[in-house]
């Protein structure tokens, strides 16, 4: 087995027991962590340095946030793309999301190094594959929605190579990640099976700056780690069953951050893992990838 970075023990920073813990991401401006709680209809702040903690509800369930150049972010919620302002709390709808499919919800979402927005959707009820992986551009001052791949029942990931050249998506329940080739365009080719995992869902993705693979295990208890050759890399444990995403943030982005979740979980064993829900950190010894904003212009529909 391949060894990765070198990291220090996670330790619950956190214990605020979100049902469904999700989307951590570093806001660089502010030195904080933002991440949702889905099922809890939340919005959460961390801020590492004095450990403040701020809580915005929801209109709706959120899926993923990012942030915007201006300072504010953008929210994927149950119905579409919003702003979300800290500030204010408050959330405006900026453009709307499979209106058709009334039974899906937006998931997981990532800004890659060229300010591209990338997030799935997918199936509420977890049952039909009618979950896809869209792309966000802009064009003529305007945002564009891509359609790039269908047929998900669960999507989650997307996350980039660090010369942005491969893209990373999950079907969790297919315990499936899989690769596309990027071209300049941000067009998507040949996909492929990268890595299957057992004993576990792959949840969130996030690529470090070497571009290893950080994997959040649904049902596994831990981190799994992929270099970018597929090869497996110890992976790291925590005591929470549903781990969900991890985030690399810090002054140096060498905090690797982790959200965790509730949902499922049986009162015996929400005993033994009493910890679940918490968001977690620790150190690493290769640094993530700089987290990029988008910037955000007139929407319109395709």
């Amino acid at each position: 087995m391949m060894k990765g970075p070198v990291c220090g023990a996670p330790r619950c920073v956190w214990d605020l027991r979100a049902t469904l813990g999700e989307g951590p991401v570093w806001a660089e401006g502010e030195q904080a962590l933002y991440f949702v709680d889905i099922v809890g209809r939340a919005i959460h702040r961390y801020r590492p340095e004095s450990g403040e903690t701020t809580s915005w509800e929801a209109p709706n369930r959120p899926g993923f946030l990012v942030p915007l150049s201006d300072g504010t972010f953008l929210c994927g919620l149950k119905d579409g793309l919003h702003r979300f302002d800290p500030a204010t709390g408050r959330f405006n709808l900026d453009l709307l999301v499979e209106a058709e499919l009334p039974d899906n919800r937006i998931n997981d979402g990532h800004v890659d190094r060229l300010g591209r927005l990338w997030f799935g959707t997918m199936h509420d009820a977890e049952t039909s594959p009618t979950g896809s992986l869209y792309a966000v551009t802009q064009e003529a001052g305007r945002l564009r929605i891509h359609r790039q791949d269908e047929g998900y029942i669960v999507s989650n990931g997307p996350a980039l190579s660090p010369d942005g050249r491969t893209l990373y998506h999950n079907h969790s329940p297919a315990q499936t990640i899989f690769a596309f080739d990027v071209d300049d365009a941000g067009g998507l080719s040949n996909r492929r099976v990268f890595a299957t995992l057992a004993d576990g869902y792959p949840d969130g993705i996030a690529v470090d700056s070497a571009g290893f693979l950080w994997v959040g295990v649904w049902q596994g208890g831990r981190i799994e780690r992929l270099a970018p050759d597929g090869t497996r890399v110890d992976p790291i444990p925590l005591p929470a069953r549903n781990v969900t995403k991890v985030a690399f943030g810090g002054p140096d982005y060498r905090t690797v951050f982790v959200t965790t979740a509730r949902k499922g979980l049986s009162p015996a064993q929400l005993d033994q893992e009493p910890l679940t829900g918490g968001l977690f950190a620790f150190g690493t010894s290769i640094p993530g990838q700089r987290q990029a904003a988008f910037t955000l212009a007139r929407s319109i529909v395709l």
